[in-house]
């Protein structure tokens, strides 16, 4: 066993109370569930889309609130949020959020107005990083045997990973067979059921108390500045990244960042100790799944524009065409990435993982304007395997040199960097698409071969991000050959 697990086992705990063997399992469950509603909310929505502008009466520009509204909130307050849940207790925190991001659901669902769907959109987006914050704090905690903690972490994952292409089918289906308001509707009984399940299920925790240190002026610091730089990414594709808007926001953005940083070495009892990231797998970790998250939503969005845009297929046909994905990630990172990271390392998982995915995006860089979907799109999903091996392993990398008492931090910060690459990649691969579509369109092409050509730069330059990502895994992350913690 290595010394980070060592750390873990022996850590006083911050309750000072043991959960019960038995319980575990029901708390995973309720983390996972908590997750996928997480996930399921970023993707349900995009298909429905088209019904939502047309119902409530958006502006194009409009619209992308509905997204924006949820991305900003939930990127900008996941690092606070985790050091919330050293302080006051990540089971009280991961309550509140689950009850927020249902009562925002309830709201978003009866919505009769833009301005009243997108601010229930970021009330989601604030429920779903006070919950998601912490859930990775409180399975560390949970479940200490690295064996054990594998498998936990692997059905994490797995909710992720899937969770995109489960929520595309789920939204084309409802969509269609009731009505948008039902993409939201549909969290309201799993929520309530999370509820009642994580009362008794997840384990009692006082956390270090407000006294300890709430570092209110790096809170504002570094909500401020994710705030304002994930409004400035996800607004490129609307003003363009040279222009006076983005490039002041930005700015303005990086010198809070920095500031909080500086405030950091300062504060008596910083938001984020920057000891955390002396730990090669956390600093390294995170770092990777940036690059990677960013590269992998030319798999999740794009695949799904190109499916309908170019190949005419339905909402519902196209989650459809995309669930092959989901079953091979949930075989490999529920059925097997457990024991090859036992037998091998995570690191080495880590790796074979990254190397698929390379694959999956190369593919893609050749995918014609007339795809048959056996012979051009299924073998790009059956791929999709090195989602199932790269995440799980990741995750116990991103976790691994923290300490029990720095674990809703090291949730955090990782939840924290997800999005970052969500809205980096979201902003440039999409904007490079639409750039070269709209060039070709201009010079006479066709408007398949244009948006066909226009996704195939985006993932070639998403193969390059991985490739990176490949490259700092095998520079940076050190693993000994059994599980690390």
């Amino acid at each position: 066993m290595t010394a980070n697990a060592c750390r873990f086992r022996t850590a006083p705990r911050p309750s000072g109370t043991p959960h019960p063997q038995r319980s575990r399992w029901p708390a995973l469950g309720v983390l996972a569930t908590g997750m996928l509603m997480t996930v399921l909310d970023g993707s349900i929505v995009t298909v429905a889309m088209p019904a939502i502008q047309s119902d409530l009466g958006f502006t194009p520009a409009g619209l992308s609130w509905v997204v924006n509204a949820y991305l900003i909130a939930f990127g900008s307050l996941l690092l606070l949020a985790g050091r919330l849940g050293d302080l006051v207790g990540r089971k009280r925190l991961f309550l509140v959020g689950t009850a927020v991001f249902t009562a925002a659901s309830l709201l978003a669902g009866v919505a009769t107005s833009p301005a009243v769907l997108i601010a229930a959109r970021f009330l989601q987006g604030v429920g779903s990083a006070l919950a998601s914050a912490v859930s990775l704090g409180i399975l560390v905690t949970l479940f200490t045997e690295p064996r054990e903690r594998a498998r936990a972490i692997a059905v994490f994952s797995f909710t992720g990973a899937a969770g995109a292409s489960i929520g595309q089918v789920l939204g084309g289906l409802l969509t269609d067979g009731l009505s948008w308001h039902w993409i939201f509707f549909i969290n309201l009984p799993i929520g309530l059921a999370a509820l009642a399940v994580a009362v008794p299920a997840l384990p009692r925790d006082r956390g270090l108390g407000l006294r300890a240190g709430a570092d209110t002026a790096g809170a504002l610091l570094v909500t401020g500045g994710l705030m304002l730089g994930i409004y400035s990414v996800v607004k490129v594709e609307e003003y363009g990244w040279t222009s006076a808007r983005t490039l002041g926001t930005g700015a303005a953005a990086a010198l809070l960042l920095a500031g909080f940083f500086v405030r950091q070495t300062r504060a008596r009892t910083p938001l984020m100790p920057l000891r955390i990231l002396r730990s090669r797998s956390v600093a390294g970790a995170n770092l990777v799944q940036m690059l990677m998250v960013a590269a992998l939503f030319s798999f999740q969005i794009l695949v799904a524009l190109y499916l309908q845009q170019v190949l005419g297929y339905g909402a519902a046909e196209t989650g459809l065409a995309m669930l092959p994905a989901a079953a091979v990630i949930g075989a490999v990172s529920l059925g097997v990435s457990a024991r090859l990271g036992a037998r091998f390392g995570e690191r080495n998982v880590l790796l074979t993982g990254i190397a698929l995915l390379v694959g999956v995006l190369g593919l893609l860089t050749r995918v014609p304007v007339h795809a048959h979907y056996a012979t051009d799109i299924l073998p790009v999903m059956l791929l999709a395997a090195g989602f199932g091996l790269a995440l799980p392993a990741l995750t116990s990398l991103g976790m691994s040199g923290a300490s029990e008492a720095d674990a809703g931090l090291a949730s955090g910060l990782f939840n924290t960097t997800q999005q970052i690459g969500m809205a980096v990649g979201v902003a440039a691969l999409s904007t490079l698409a639409a750039s070269r579509t709209r060039s070709l369109t201009a010079r006479g092409g066709t408007r398949a071969e244009a948006l066909t050509s226009g996704y195939h730069l985006a993932f070639t330059v998403g193969t390059g991000l991985l490739v990176a990502a490949f490259v700092i895994a095998y520079g940076v992350l050190r693993g000994p050959r059994t599980t690390t913690a």
